[in-house]
């Protein structure tokens, strides 16, 4: 039985027993269990790699490993993308991003086994990356799937996207409530009842099945010893302006050094020089090496003393000016090595480098005013609300940063300074970049859907399926004669005027001839470049659709030409525009 076979009979059961409603009820389960499974696996995968390599070994002691480690990941990823993944699976959630703006929520289960496979090799071997990405990445390559496998409707499809995502990020972090924002703040999925149910289901049923599989610490979870005083709000002002222009650092670096590599040298060229300055850096600070939640866990419990164990710098006392120096100097190097991870072709995410940042910068912050002798803060509090202001800031995701810490802490006794730091950070961030570090380069590049719900639809048109073909060209070489042939012809009232290599001359309108159609005298003196006309605008091939209606919107031009490189290839109208953008409304809107 054939895969066209299989998806048949499930199409054919699917319409005898389930509604819509219901069938996504019952895939927002599957998505979620399968999600879950993709966390559990892809962590242990990432752990036990991570484990076999390094043990217990000193990041001194045994400098030559920790020379080789990233860079023999990296170019072992290199090879599996040219000669297997043959894909650039580098940024998942952009890869989200572009497949609901672009693709109509089309993504394979290969963007699933590539993303777990790259990651996997990037970050146990020491890429300075992380795995939320790529998870949440495969378990919404997940929920497009079984979309795809029950042929659903667009706006379905993207909802088992989010459904995926939600699954994943509250399967990662115990977190189900900020799996759900996730999916709504920033894969910008409409927040309605029809949609939060589905993404409720899924993000339950993989923070549950994570955590029955991997214990209640599914990956990197805090606990709470003190809380916050009234007193500390200035503080955690100040906190969220100095995260807001750090998230800025983080967001302008990442894009700079990544284009930096994408212009440089071959893709194996890239791999290696940026093997090489990854080795280098995890030498010197061990803090650089993979995701960095051991390192940061290490800070929040009291034992600072680790976080340079082993390096040229395990001699400096924690609390010292010193210590916080090394500290901000990890904090602007950790963006700089999870750059060089992804720009040589490392595949991995932002997420972990954000969280590792944000909790860096708020220690930080609360060492320089307790040794100044300004206040008295208290680092873990100061660290966790650290990590929501930098993820507000960098991903443009105030609420999912404000709940995900809240979850991971077990508690929300420090809700009032997360969203305070939070709110401030993205605040300070967006006068200066408006788009988050994942829509940057889609933005850019004119492919990200807009939260504009005109914008939006339009995004999902192609001009490429709306061309109009039967309109009968003539030649700029003819003669009146010839147009009255193509006009008996013809149902139209435009003729494209083209020469022998069918490049677009203008058009003849037959309301502007219609006063010598009738005068056979004429036909074979009156030429057709005689009677043409150049129309502006044109259309170009590919054209985005929200240039198409600004121009039909600019004229009263019922039809465009549409030319490829200056030849023509057909009209396009301003009904058929009009239609396709209803019935795109009438896909996209729930019922």
């Amino acid at each position: 039985m054939n895969f066209q076979n299989i998806t048949g009979r499930l199409q054919a059961f699917r319409n005898r027993r389930l509604s819509h409603r219901r069938l996504v009820l019952v895939l927002s389960i599957c998505t979620g269990l399968l999600a879950g499974i993709a966390a559990v696996i892809l962590k242990n995968a990432v752990h036990y790699l991570g484990v076999f390599l390094t043990g217990e070994i000193s990041f001194l002691r045994f400098n030559f490993l920790i020379l080789l480690y990233p860079l023999i990941g990296i170019i072992i990823v290199y090879l599996l993308t040219r000669y297997w993944f043959k894909q650039d699976i580098r940024h998942g959630i952009s890869r989200i991003l572009l497949a609901i703006s672009q693709h109509r929520g089309k993504l394979g289960l290969r963007d699933t086994v590539n993303s777990m496979a790259g990651s996997t090799l990037t970050i146990g071997f020491g890429g300075s990356v992380g795995l939320e990405a790529p998870i949440v990445l495969s378990g919404s390559a997940i929920g497009s799937s079984l979309g795809q496998l029950f042929r659903l409707e667009y706006k379905y499809i993207v909802l088992l996207i989010g459904c995926g995502a939600a699954g994943a990020i509250a399967g990662i972090f115990k977190a189900p409530i900020a799996g759900v924002v996730f999916a709504l703040e920033v894969l910008m999925l409409d927040l309605t009842m029809a949609s939060l149910i589905p993404l409720l289901i899924s993000a339950i049923t993989g923070a549950t099945l994570a955590a029955l599989l991997m214990g209640k610490e599914v990956l990197f979870s805090i606990t709470l010893t003190e809380s916050y005083r009234f007193t500390e709000i200035p503080y955690f002002i100040v906190l969220g302006v100095m995260a807001g222009f750090i998230s800025l650092y983080f967001s302008r670096a990442n894009h700079w050094i990544e284009g930096l590599f994408s212009r440089t040298g071959t893709p194996l060229k890239r791999a290696v020089a940026g093997g090489l300055i990854l080795s280098i850096l995890v030498f010197l600070f061990p803090p650089l090496f993979g995701e960095g939640y051991l390192w940061l866990a290490d800070l929040l419990r009291g034992q600072g003393d680790k976080l340079l164990s082993g390096s040229l710098f395990q001699d400096v006392l924690p609390g010292s000016w010193t210590f916080l120096l090394i500290l901000f100097v990890i904090v602007l190097l950790k963006v700089v090595a999870m750059s060089v991870t992804t720009g040589a072709g490392g595949v991995g995410g932002v997420f972990a480098p954000t969280l590792f940042v944000g909790g860096m910068t708020g220690f930080f912050f609360a060492g320089v005013v307790n040794l100044t002798r300004l206040g008295n803060l208290s680092e873990k509090n100061f660290s966790l609300v650290g990590m929501a202001g930098l993820m507000a800031g960098v991903m443009h995701a105030p609420l999912t940063a404000i709940f995900l810490i809240a979850e991971m802490t077990d508690g929300y006794e420090l809700l009032i300074p997360l969203m305070i730091t939070a709110t401030i950070a993205y605040l300070t961030i967006n006068y200066f970049e408006p788009h988050s570090v994942y829509a940057k380069r889609l933005a850019e590049a004119g492919k990200l859907i807009s939260r504009n719900r005109d914008k939006a639809v339009l995004s999902q048109l192609r001009i490429d399926n709306l061309i109009e073909t039967n309109f009968n060209t003539v030649n700029i070489r003819g003669y009146l004669g010839d147009l009255v042939k193509e006009v008996a012809k013809s149902q139209r009232n435009v003729f494209p005027v083209v020469d022998k290599e069918n490049n677009f001359q203008g058009v003849v309108f037959i309301n502007d001839v219609r006063e010598i159609l009738f005068k056979p005298e004429l036909y074979g003196r009156v030429l057709i470049s005689d009677l043409m006309y150049m129309p502006d605008p044109v259309v170009q091939l590919g054209e985005s659709m929200e240039e198409v209606a600004r121009k039909f919107h600019d004229t009263e031009n019922y039809n465009l030409p549409v030319l490829d490189h200056g030849k023509y290839v057909g009209f396009v109208s301003r009904a058929n525009v009009f239609s396709a953008y209803r019935e795109m409304i009438r896909e996209s809107s729930e019922e």
